[in-house]
């Protein structure tokens, strides 16, 4: 554990994504093979599931201290994370003995072994471990437990690591840390072996990702150098047939395949040794329905049947990555994309179609067809380079995703609280509300799209104009507007406002506005669309 928590402190201690490559280079090299199994785990944002409640947590940091909760919730307030808290608090008491246990020894032989024991037990041994460990370990050990435990790297840079670790290209890496796998010893000696090894039939391979373009479309030259298609707004993911199983994997490398039997079903007409990727999409009478439906679909798991006649879906067919068991990803995105409509018109349309394209002869004529997204339900245009491979990750130049402008709303801040990790002493999480019959309802959460001055002014504005406090969350002066951008609304029964917003953040701080100009409840409920009809719903 000691060795895995200096490696924490040397990655959270920088910027320089060169520095954390070396860091995990290093402990790759020199950390025990199970040890390391389980650090890419952790650092590829996999996560044990939650075994502790915090609020016991704090019940047993005020009796191993004798603490009164009242001032660990004062600390809390001001360091804005629980772990990070208790792990303060126990330092200033606990002496600290000697511990040689490894990652893997602590997370297979301690943490997973409190699943099911009664509270008691849990206590005796948690805090004995407590004594055992120094603040950053107690700190990692506490995140692990409750099943939020969270490293500043990028699955990127993991690669990398992994990469240089082995002498491997990064993309053979980054094939093997796809699909469900279990961490240990013989597990990690696999993902570094010269070898190619292809054991798992029902991995996916890396996707590749788009950058966002942001400049004039005419500086990418001829539009008929690109292959130029909706963006849908829907689940990314990979439709694998390989012998006679299938598997369905979300871009977040969660198997989804029992979710959405109509695509299960369709793909046994597949040919053995297909892997599609594509959008998974609520679907019906002809035309998407909003990103919220699809979300119904996915948190009712157990009434996948009913579920299925009441929201629809299909899955709208990208491209093919693997043909007949061959990986064909090198190949042109011109000469997939024809193999793809040849297959996919063999198989039949319905649940796998392909996704359509534009052929507009110039850019104005396409701009003009991306200002139509929003009313044909999708997000704008994505814009792929004829000749380009399918590669792995996000490679600028070949794939660009050229969305509408975000929905936006002037909101006034009316509460704060503490941010997370390097954020935990700021308060940085903000609560807005508009306007409904004279009163402020809340409306969306944000924490994004400030600078670091604009940060620190507001975090020195909110404590000298706090209401009232209840715990960490700040009621404040209903002063401050902000325009907030955000992707996607739809109505919510569980929102107080009625309402729910996708990926809100602020994109400018209005000093030039009073709080009465900010929105109402009813204009912002005027951007929730009907449902959307055109061309791109007929594809």
């Amino acid at each position: 554990m000691r060795q895995f928590a200096a490696l924490y402190d040397e990655i959270d201690s920088t910027t320089s994504t060169n520095a954390k490559v070396a860091a995990m280079v290093r402990y790759f090299g020199s950390a025990p093979r199970a040890d390391a199994a389980w650090a890419v785990y952790f650092l590829t944002g996999r996560r044990l599931k939650r075994l502790l409640q915090y609020s016991l947590i704090h019940e047993w940091t005020m009796a191993a201290t004798g603490i009164e909760g009242w001032l660990i919730e004062e600390c809390y307030s001001v360091v804005g994370d629980g772990a990070e808290t208790a792990a303060l608090v126990l330092d200033q008491v606990l002496t600290v003995a000697e511990n040689p246990l490894s990652l893997a020894e602590w997370v297979e032989g301690r943490v997973l072994t409190l699943r099911g024991m009664d509270p008691a037990t849990q206590q005796a041994r948690v805090t004995a471990w407590w004594r055992s460990l120094e603040r950053l370990e107690r700190f990692i050990l506490l995140k692990l437990l409750t099943g939020e435990f969270r490293v500043g790297v990028s699955q990127t840079l993991v690669v990398r690591a992994l990469a240089q670790s082995a002498s491997l290209e990064p993309p053979i890496v980054a094939a093997r840390l796809m699909g469900e796998w279990t961490p240990s010893a013989d597990w990690f000696e696999r993902v570094l072996s010269p070898e190619h090894t292809d054991d798992d039939r029902s991995r996916p391979y890396p996707f590749c990702l788009a950058a966002p373009f942001e400049g004039d479309v005419v500086e990418l030259g001829d539009p008929r150098d690109w292959q130029i298609e909706w963006k849908w707004d829907g689940i990314r993911a990979q439709l694998i047939r390989r012998g006679d199983a299938i598997h369905l994997w979300s871009r977040g490398e969660e198997l989804i395949t029992h979710r959405f039997p109509e695509i299960s079903a369709a793909a046994t007409h597949l040919p053995e040794g297909t892997v599609l990727d594509g959008e998974v999409l609520a679907f019906k009478d002809g035309r998407p329905l909003p990103f919220s439906a699809l979300q119904q679909r996915i948190g009712r798991q157990k009434q996948v049947a009913q579920m299925s006649r009441a929201v629809p879906v299909v899955f709208m067919t990208y491209d093919l990555l693997e043909s007949g068991g061959v990986d064909i990803r090198p190949r042109p995105l011109a000469k997939r994309r024809t193999a793809l409509e040849s297959l996919l018109g063999a198989v039949g349309g319905g649940v796998l179609r392909p996704s359509a394209l534009l052929h507009d002869a110039d850019w104005g004529a396409l701009a003009d067809q991306r200002s139509r997204s929003r009313s044909l339900g999708v997000e704008g245009l994505m814009i792929k380079r004829r000749d380009s491979p399918y590669g792995v990750g996000r490679k600028r130049g070949d794939w660009w995703k050229w969305k509408i402008d975000p929905y936006s709303v002037d909101a006034v801040l009316i509460y704060a609280q503490p941010g997370s990790g390097k954020r935990a002493s700021l308060l940085t999480d903000y609560t807005f509300g508009v306007w409904h019959e004279g009163a402020l309802v809340p409306f969306a959460k944000a924490y994004s799209g400030l600078s670091n001055e604009e940060i620190a002014e507001m975090d020195k504005w909110i404590r000298r104009h706090t209401r009232e406090r209840f715990g960490p969350v700040r009621h404040v002066e209903p002063v401050q507007v902000f325009e907030l951008g955000f992707e996607g609304i739809a109505e919510s029964a569980r929102h107080k406002s009625g309402i729910a917003v996708r990926f809100p953040r602020m994109l400018r701080w209005r000093k030039d506005k009073k709080p009465e100009e900010a929105d109402t409840l009813e204009n912002v409920r005027r951007l929730i669309a009907p449902r959307p009809s055109g061309a791109a719903a007929q594809a």
